[in-house]
């Protein structure tokens, strides 16, 4: 099922433990890592799509997660001809998704990686919420970065923590000075929230730079 341009309608999951880790997938026989997704199929919403594919690829069930935010629009990626089978060519361009952010509410061993007989992946582990795109195939590189910042808005507090979350890992806050300041010389480890203003430096110095 194609839209006009293209693409097929798809669904990709980030699956969060309770630390804000995420669920990170070797493809089988492959040395690729990637996130749960697959494609929509006619008459499933992308909500009925997502929790099929959660249990196609994971495991897992309805009641084994709770969904915390999911992307607003379609995000694209093409596929470069050479992944494309030849019949396909011509008419088939890439993929379209919405992107889900689960969070586990059941245990890591209700996961099954052989949960049906045509397995995506051959192993698993908890990856901080920031992956390494280094060893994600590169045409859906800019996808993933573009759906991990939007959805990075809706990460809960981690159990068991007074810490923020930030891009670099789970940081102590910096303490600020009377006047609401960082300290000379320190700047913000990590990612801001979305469409905040960082505090004013105390002091000459620059912002520290963000961690990609």
């Amino acid at each position: 099922m194609l839209d006009r341009e293209g693409f097929r309608p798809n669904v990709g999951i980030v699956l969060l433990n309770q630390r804000n880790q995420v669920f990170w997938g070797k493809r089988i026989r492959t040395h690729s890592w990637q996130f749960p997704q697959g494609g929509i199929k006619h008459g499933e919403t992308p909500e009925q799509a997502m929790f099929r594919e959660l249990h196609e690829e994971v495991g897992l069930h309805p009641e084994h997660v709770r969904i915390v935010g999911r992307t607003r629009d379609w995000l694209r990626y093409e596929v470069p001809d050479h992944f494309i089978r030849r019949d396909a060519r011509g008419h088939y361009k890439g993929q379209k998704q919405i992107w889900f952010l689960l969070q586990l509410t059941g245990r890591d061993s209700d996961m099954n990686l052989r949960a049906t007989s045509h397995p995506e992946f051959d192993a698993w582990r908890w990856n901080d919420y920031w992956v390494p795109l280094e060893v994600v195939i590169e045409f859906k590189r800019d996808v993933y970065q573009l759906a991990l910042t939007e959805l990075a808005r809706y990460l809960p507090r981690p159990q068991g923590s007074g810490t923020r979350f930030l891009r670099g890992g789970l940081r102590q806050p910096r303490r600020l000075d009377e006047n609401g300041a960082l300290p000379a010389g320190e700047g913000y480890l990590g990612e801001l929230p979305p469409d905040a203003e960082p505090p004013p430096m105390a002091g000459p110095g620059t912002l520290g730079s963000r961690q990609h």
